[in-house]
């Protein structure tokens, strides 16, 4: 296993401190004017979603996760558990909804989704940032109302509500960003 030393640090570094995965968001050099250099770094848990806040000395060194990210396919829901396969190996690794998280709302058959992997064990799972869906349900847009940003739910194909301008109507297909759930734009085919 690599290990990183102070002069390696930098923001999107896998790290395995407290036996546990996290990514560094943000690194900071300081150099006081008496002393030691420092790193402050805030790190996020890859498992939990938790951040830390930590300092470091020049002559620290941190561990490398072994954490790796793969390309998948969802195929289908197994109880409560998400299916996936590897398309290369034909693996088909089940995520837990704890798991999955916000991304269970987006997922339709056959969407790709980057899926993180720790210890050989899956551990979270990416959606694409942007997806094209189909209107499911919409209420109709009051005419006439013109003010601007006026906005109604809708719900997509994949059972997630969005908030959509007014005048997107049921059969329509929109762009969705999934990181935030907003809506990006109609799509015309």
């Amino acid at each position: 296993m690599s290990v990183y030393h102070t002069s390696d640090f930098r923001k999107g570094l896998k790290v395995e401190l407290e036996g546990e995965p996290y990514i560094m968001t943000e690194c900071n050099f300081v150099k006081p004017g008496k002393g030691q250099a420092l790193y402050k770094c805030k790190l996020k848990s890859l498992i939990k979603g938790s951040v830390l806040d930590r300092t470091f000395k020049s002559d620290d060194s941190l561990q490398a996760a072994d954490v790796r990210e793969s390309q998948m396919q969802y195929l289908y829901r197994s109880g409560d558990n998400f299916v996936f396969m590897d398309p290369d190996t034909f693996d088909q690794p089940e995520l837990t909804p704890e798991q999955m998280g916000d991304t269970a709302k987006w997922l339709k058959d056959g969407l790709n989704c980057n899926i993180v992997f720790y210890n050989e064990r899956p551990i979270s799972v990416d959606a694409p940032n942007h997806l094209v869906l189909e209107v499911v349900y919409a209420e109709p847009g009051a005419r006439g109302n013109t003010a601007t940003n006026v906005t109604k739910t809708a719900k997509v194909e994949t059972g997630a509500e969005v908030q959509v301008p007014i005048f997107i109507n049921q059969g329509d297909k929109i762009k969705v960003d999934t990181r935030t759930g907003e809506y990006i734009e109609r799509v015309r085919e």
